[in-house]
């Protein structure tokens, strides 16, 4: 429940910051442009009239600026972009109407917040999705290099690809029947940068599994069915 004097919407972007404050008791609006250092945000907040509260679209800035201003005692309500309520009839979008408006939303309680996690939640986070990324490159690296073959007329029918057996094939009867040097080169590309990237996840889920058995999410994990 908004409880605050002054509600503060803030249109957040990697260089900048525009804020609309709007003072519940006068009326008042001020607007100001700032950047996205955090200090400088907060110290826009703290010259308005108080208590005041705060509010800006979750993207991909993040969640640092709703961390600093909670450890400055500034509530700050990160919303739910999908949730929010767009003015109707409203065809000039600027920053500062994105600003108020999420003030007035603010002041009227019809924001979605979302979760805000810790620096350590959203770390492992940054740690999940960069294995999520490294499984999307080998899959692409894959295939590249099965479309290198087909071109070529080289299918494996060996079994399940991308096992032992299929990476000796590829090695001791692949490669041999590629027509040129310069598609034998293309191959070599191809194959080392399956393994750079095999290597890669398989990094990844060994600083993953070693997260999982000793952080605060360990015993959600173990409730999953940890081996």
């Amino acid at each position: 429940m908004f409880t605050e004097r002054t509600t503060i919407g803030l249109d957040v972007h990697a260089r900048s910051v525009v804020a609309a404050a709007l003072d519940t008791h006068t009326g008042e609006l001020v607007t100001r442009t700032l950047t996205p250092d955090s200090t400088d945000i907060t110290n826009f907040i703290n010259h308005q009239p108080q208590p005041a509260a705060a509010v800006y679209e979750a993207g991909p800035t993040g969640f640092g600026l709703a961390r600093h201003l909670a450890a400055a005692n500034i509530r700050c309500v990160v919303a739910a972009p999908s949730k929010l309520q767009r003015p109707a009839g409203d065809r000039v979008k600027t920053d500062k109407n994105d600003a108020l408006h999420l003030a007035k939303l603010l002041r009227l309680d019809e924001v979605t917040p979302v979760d805000v996690p810790s620096l350590v939640q959203e770390s492992a986070r940054d740690l999940v999705r960069t294995r999520e990324d490294a499984r999307g490159d080998l899959m692409s690296a894959r295939h590249r290099l099965s479309k290198l073959l087909l071109r070529h007329g080289i299918v494996y029918y060996g079994g399940s690809a991308w096992t032992g057996k299929h990476d000796q094939w590829l090695q001791a009867e692949a490669l041999p029947r590629l027509p040129n040097t310069s598609t034998r080169l293309a191959f070599d590309a191809a194959y080392d940068a399956v393994l750079t990237v095999t290597g890669r996840r398989d990094r990844l889920d060994a600083e993953i599994t070693k997260l999982a058995r000793d952080c605060e999410f360990t015993d959600v994990v173990d409730r999953l069915g940890w081996d």
